[in-house]
């Protein structure tokens, strides 16, 4: 069955580097896009990042742009999300998508991100 396992998350300080990964299963992950959203408490989920299936085109929300890339390999099915000069506005859920149309559009669990000193 389709899987989308994000993976490290956790708490670091203002100013430092974490790494997510999402380890995708039981589709052929060199098809679809993939986005990272995010969701703090008492917000919506917000896109942060998206990579076109091929990995050409990256596109990023203003508030991570230049902070925040967006990679993928196609041969481990894995899309990470490397993000630098935290701010405690990044402390969010952070959720990998897996997207080819309406119809096949896949979710993982999340990975928690906490940035506060």
């Amino acid at each position: 069955q389709v899987q989308l396992v994000e993976s490290g998350g956790g708490l670091v300080q203002p100013g430092g580097s974490l790494r997510l990964s999402c380890a995708a299963s039981g589709f052929t992950f060199s098809g679809y896009a993939m986005k990272w959203y995010r969701q703090a408490p008492g917000k919506e989920r917000e896109l942060v990042a998206v990579i076109t299936s091929a990995g050409g085109s990256t596109n990023y929300t203003p508030s991570v742009k230049g902070r925040f890339i967006i990679s993928r390999d196609n041969a481990k099915n894995t899309v990470y999300l490397q993000m630098n000069s935290l701010k405690p506005e990044d402390t969010a859920v952070y959720y990998c998508n897996a997207i080819r149309s309406p119809r096949l559009d896949y979710w993982g669990k999340g990975t928690l991100v906490t940035v506060s000193s």
